[in-house]
């Protein structure tokens, strides 16, 4: 950038797009609120472009700092990381493992494979993104996370990459009514008429069956958030479609779950990392744990 624009600056502009004003950002970096703005102000004026909508209570940027933003994140990823690398070379497992998932996958994994973790290796902290599968891919791409969890496909020419087995989809319903004539099956032909909640990822794999079967899915609600699902179906909104592993979040003794059937459907989770990258010693352990824990590899 011509020495236009430094670390420091970068850092600056960084915290700022992420708290969504400066003030925040100015509490984050430890600084003065007026000492931050006039930092972006100089910024500005050094570049030759406007970063920032003005008149804005939320800090919304312009083309030019969207642009900015997206470049930042991949080198202060990319700076963070050889830091990092550099420092943990024969200082054993530390550190901190910056870890991106969807909310489905990390809801079922993330809580008994980090559990597990810090009891072998109490120094290392975490660092954990929360994004749909895309920006899981793209946080991997600019080097912000090292390890990303989703259920997509992933490049094996860019990435290294664990899949667990197929898991099968189940509707999470209120006991008081349930629907299915067996006691743990549900047939996707009777789920006509019943209120849906699906989420995103399948929706369209979905309504394609239900098609297939002669009829449409009355789908009251879009949704890939697995707390909000449940608690949808707890105040009967409807009849949740999730991955078989959510049945331990059922607390609540009204709610069951049937696997569904005719046609079954399944998904699966992708952990995957990019390929010649020198992972830090901490995710390279955590990699090898859910290996142990999840494909009973030792």
């Amino acid at each position: 950038m011509n020495q236009l624009m430094d670390i420091k600056d970068m850092r600056a502009f960084y915290a700022i797009v992420e708290e969504g004003n400066i003030s925040h950002a100015a509490q984050r970096l430890d600084v003065a609120q007026p000492a931050l703005s006039r930092q972006m102000k100089r910024l500005e004026q050094a570049l030759g472009v406007q970063l920032f909508e003005r008149g804005s209570r939320r800090i919304r940027l312009t083309e030019a700092g969207q642009v900015l933003y997206s470049r930042v994140e991949h080198i202060l990823g990319m700076v963070d990381g050889t830091v990092r690398e550099i420092t943990e070379i024969g200082s054993g497992v530390a550190g901190s493992v910056r870890l991106g998932t969807i909310t489905t996958s990390g809801a079922m994994l993330l809580p008994e494979l980090i559990t597990a973790f810090h009891r072998r290796y109490p120094k290392v902290t975490f660092q954990l993104w929360e994004a749909e599968g895309a920006r899981i891919l793209e946080l991997l791409d600019n080097r912000v996370i090292e390890i990303g969890i989703t259920r997509t496909q992933v490049d094996s020419k860019i990435y290294e990459s664990i899949v667990l087995p197929n898991e099968p989809l189940v509707m999470i319903m209120n006991r008081e009514h349930a629907c299915g004539d067996a006691e743990d099956v549900v047939k996707l032909r009777e789920l006509r008429d019943q209120p849906l909640i699906i989420p995103l990822r399948w929706q369209s794999s979905f309504i394609a069956n239900c098609r297939k079967q002669g009829f449409e899915p009355n789908i009251v609600c879009v949704s890939d958030s697995i707390v909000q699902d449940l608690l949808f179906v707890k105040m009967g909104m409807g009849i949740a479609m999730l991955p078989v592993s959510s049945r331990t979040l059922l607390t609540d003794g009204n709610l069951i779950y049937k696997r569904l059937t005719e046609p079954e459907m399944a998904t699966h989770t992708v952990v995957a990392w990019l390929k010649n990258r020198t992972l830090s010693t901490s995710s390279r352990q955590l990699i090898r744990l859910f290996r142990e824990m999840f494909l009973q590899e030792k």
